[in-house]
């Protein structure tokens, strides 16, 4: 029942394998790739707990020695700090830069694994295994690695492939409910951004996929990794389309840095909710119908997500830190406001230099302090 979703990079081309029962065929899907039958497995406290063991029986059955490193689990771990921590232990299994990691966990795992492998030694390859709804539609291809800092959400990070990811449907199984629907907010954002009749497929099928149905899973990451791939062979350093996959992100980015990247708001629920924004904002300025915003937060309420700054917090946020915060989001360009705003559900674009003025007003409207 897998599926393969080939990313074409040239050289650093790799597969997406997407399917029931992986981690327990990762030793042998894994095994072609390495120079050496030697590996560490980088993972959270929380996966390490549940999955550890049965991956690393997997890679072992495989003829793979393999050290399992676990982290603490959270986005505090995702720093400086953290960073420093992983690379530490690294080094001390002496690992050569010929050899291939495994990040096996959700998108902070990946992204902090893939950065310290992009720096080990000048740069070593990973391979990516997630195990959650949210990385595996989406942090866990295209490359992009980070860590976050005080200033902002992945300011520091660098663009490195996988070498393979292995998308385990089953792993879900044992995924709260509060990150299944994370998750989703990555799922339909694709809808949103660029495919309106996968956008209508998921408000018809969308109790389907947080509901874990085999059928429904492979076809929503299938879909949501399939364009991944198409618009990260077409712009794999954000150089253009790719912001698109940004819909929601500059909003979200803000949202979290208020909320202090802790358990009170998951990237998931700011992704969710800045995506409403970003809709209600573009419907405000003119460029989208009504009709499309109101669709739009109606799929995420139906799925249990926040769509609003009330939904989020009852302490008013303040529009002009928020605006702060946008301004210092990857996407800006010369201190100025760069946004990903909707014409349509399926047709989001990239809009440059935004007047603060107008979303000043917007997010006022929307309950924030001036």
């Amino acid at each position: 029942m897998s599926r393969t979703i080939r990313v074409g990079l040239g050289e650093r081309a790799y597969d997406v394998v997407i399917g029931p029962g992986l981690v327990d065929r990762a030793g042998s899907l894994i095994a072609p790739l390495l120079k050496r039958p030697r590996t560490a497995i980088v993972t959270d406290e929380t996966v390490g707990a549940h999955h550890g063991e049965r991956l690393a029986a997997s890679l072992e059955r495989a003829g793979i020695a393999c050290n399992l490193i676990a982290l603490p689990p959270g986005e505090e771990t995702k720093s400086f700090a953290g960073l420093e921590d992983l690379c530490d232990r690294l080094l001390s299994l002496e690992l050569d830069r010929g050899d291939r990691i495994v990040a096996f966990g959700g998108g902070v795992i990946g992204d902090l694994t893939g950065f310290a492998a992009a720096i080990f030694k000048r740069g070593m390859d990973f391979i990516q295994v997630p195990t959650t709804l949210l990385a595996q539609v989406d942090s866990s291809v295209g490359g992009k690695t980070a860590i976050d800092t005080p200033r902002g959400k992945n300011l520091i990070g660098a663009f490195h492939q996988p070498a393979l990811v292995l998308a385990d449907l089953d792993i879900l199984a044992t995924l709260p409910v509060r990150e299944m629907r994370c998750g989703y907010a990555e799922t339909i954002k694709y809808g949103m951004l660029g495919d309106a009749a996968f956008f209508a497929w998921l408000e018809d099928n969308g109790a389907k996929v947080l509901d874990r149905d085999v059928a429904a899973l492979t076809h929503a990451v299938g879909r949501s990794v399939e364009m991944k791939a198409e618009i990260v062979e077409e712009d794999e350093r954000e150089a253009g389309r790719r912001a698109l996959l940004n819909l929601g992100h500059t909003f979200g980015h803000a949202l979290e840095i208020e909320m202090g990247f802790g358990e009170s708001l998951k990237h998931g629920e700011g992704v969710a909710a800045g995506c409403a924004l970003a809709f209600r904002f573009s419907a405000a300025l003119g460029h989208c119908p009504q009709a499309d915003a109101a669709r739009v937060e109606a799929a995420l309420i139906a799925a249990g997500l926040p769509t609003r700054l009330s939904d989020i917090t009852n302490a008013p946020m303040s529009a002009d830190r928020l605006i702060a915060h946008m301004v210092q989001d990857k996407k800006a360009e010369g201190g100025a406001l760069t946004l990903v705003l909707a014409r349509r559900i399926g047709e989001a674009f990239v809009a440059k230099g935004v007047d603060p003025a107008p979303l000043r007003d917007f997010l006022v409207s929307e309950g924030a302090t001036p």
